[in-house]
């Protein structure tokens, strides 16, 4: 009877430990939670936005830090939401958070990073804690293992994170995270990290897109299509090598990409930059001039690819 009792006493406390770093985690103050936030915060905004033929750009944080959807709004005359979210979430994850909100008649544009691209399973670090964190356990079907796993650690804050929060406090009276500032009606970020102490390096690609992420892109066009709206892709803007094997990867990419849908993106460099200017903090992330630019070509390409449809669309203008 007592190894009972001690054994209950001691499920109780881990069951408390875990209540509270859950809370950290996934609630208010680690890194989870501010992505949480952010994601409630676009899917409240898309919700809200009623106008149909509207585009929404999917992605991890290269579509989230790399494309200004409010230029692309007026460049196209549609109502365009930046739903960019987090690359280490995994395609697996990613599509089906956002598919709910795909209406008849939309543009679904995912601008998919080539950590997603390249990836085998469709998973990431944080495939597992953010379904946990958003109330959708398991979401993706992600694998029993792994969701046991990552239910675990979500309960479990990291040192590392526990010392910048208490630094965060001390030093600015609040807690921050990567994705803690607020974003606009258009869920553009108004925040652009930039790189402070690491050097750049050219980025090679070392193989192309892989069986898994393509097969995972022509079933998301099913079921885009399902709901009656279209999908059209992406290459991100990249800061990288020009050295063959990257070009080639590259090339290869964008052709198995372009046999699945509409690809937008410059054919002749396919969207390799060599010009660390135009970045931010990531090989992905752009300054804010770069992000006008590229939004501005991507209207452009938009209206190569979708211009019948833009043309016979009547636009209303979502509220500001």
């Amino acid at each position: 009877m007592r190894k009972l009792l001690n054994l209950t006493s001691w499920v109780a406390i881990a069951g408390l430990a875990w209540t509270a770093g859950y809370i950290y985690n996934a609630r208010y103050g680690g890194e989870l939670s501010w992505l949480r936030i952010m994601y409630e915060q676009k899917m409240a905004l898309a919700d809200q936005v009623q106008e149909s033929k509207r585009v929404l750009i999917l992605g991890g944080s290269g579509a989230h830090y790399t494309v200004d959807a409010g230029v692309m709004q007026q460049e196209l005359g549609r109502p365009v939401l930046n739903l960019g979210l987090d690359g280490p979430i995994g395609l697996d994850v990613i599509l089906p958070s956002v598919k709910d909100k795909i209406r008849p008649g939309d543009v679904v544009l995912l601008i998919p990073e080539y950590l997603l691209l390249l990836d085998e399973d469709g998973f990431g670090d944080r495939s597992g804690q953010f379904g946990i964190a958003i109330g959708k356990p398991g979401l993706g079907r992600i694998p029993t293992q792994q969701l046991a796993q990552d239910t675990l650690m979500v309960g479990a804050p990291t040192l590392r994170a526990l010392t910048k929060s208490s630094l965060d406090v001390v030093e600015k009276g609040k807690l921050t995270g990567y994705y803690s500032d607020p974003i606009t009606q258009n869920g553009d970020p108004t925040v652009l990290k930039q790189r402070t102490k690491s050097k750049w390096w050219q980025m090679k690609i070392k193989a192309p897109i892989s069986d898994y992420a393509y097969q995972r892109i022509v079933q998301f066009r099913q079921e885009v299509e399902a709901k009656g709206a279209t999908l059209v892709l992406g290459l991100p803007w990249l800061y990288a090598s020009d050295d063959p094997q990257t070009i080639e990867n590259v090339q290869k990419t964008a052709t198995k990409l372009a046999a699945i849908a509409p690809l937008l993106h410059d054919p002749t460099s396919f969207n390799l930059k060599t010009d660390s200017s135009f970045f931010a903090d990531t090989h992905y992330h752009l300054n804010q001039p770069a992000r006008r630019i590229r939004s501005v070509e991507l209207a452009q390409q938009f209206k190569q690819v979708m211009g019948d449809q833009i043309a016979s669309s009547p636009i209303n203008q979502p509220s500001q």
